[in-house]
């Protein structure tokens, strides 16, 4: 019994409280992560996925989310590629790729929370349930939400993921949402 309650106790992810690292990640999402936002290609990028989802029903956006949930395991994941192959993502993995192991994953989501672009795979493709869309693109511009740090057993590090609202400079609305997984051992 007790093995299988160690066994249990060793699969709970492990949280520990922003506090220790909120300064750092809020100069972070200053410094680094506000000036992705502003780039025109992503401006653009997520201009054009909301005039494409303008229409979309919230059952029609759940069973994109079942699409993608359903292909992450698939050998032929159609709607995965397509995102993950666009203009946008090739350009999150190289933000991604070019700052030295701090940032784990980047992605950026529209004005009904649905990817736009990736750095890598997401388990879903609709964010707009969660903290990190809610906390931000419902908040209005500069909003910043950053969440308790978890350690990702997979890489055997601490991460925290920061997200901001996206605001477009010409109309001052807000557009969209961006998510950076950041290792807050390389802070």
């Amino acid at each position: 019994m007790k093995k299988w309650l160690l066994i249990t106790l060793a699969a709970i992810p492990t949280f520990v409280s922003a506090d220790g690292y909120e300064d750092q990640l809020n100069e972070l999402a200053l410094s680094k992560i506000e000036p992705i936002t502003t780039q025109p290609d992503v401006i653009s990028a997520i201009k054009a996925q909301n005039a494409k989802h303008a229409s979309l029903s919230e059952s029609q956006i759940i069973e994109f989310d079942n699409t993608w949930r359903a292909q992450v395991s698939s050998s032929n994941p159609v709607l995965i590629n397509q995102v993950l192959s666009n203009p946008l993502s090739q350009k999150l993995k190289d933000i991604q790729n070019n700052s030295d192991g701090m940032f784990t994953e980047i992605f950026v989501m529209d004005n009904k929370g649905l990817n736009v672009g990736q750095s890598s795979m997401t388990s879903d493709y609709w964010q707009g349930d969660e903290a990190k869309w809610k906390e931000t693109y419902l908040k209005g511009p500069k909003a910043v939400h950053i969440s308790e740090v978890e350690e990702d057993e997979s890489t055997q590090t601490f991460q925290s993921q920061v997200s901001m609202s996206i605001t477009d400079p010409s109309s001052g609305q807000v557009i969209g949402a961006i998510t950076v997984g950041v290792n807050v051992e390389e802070l």
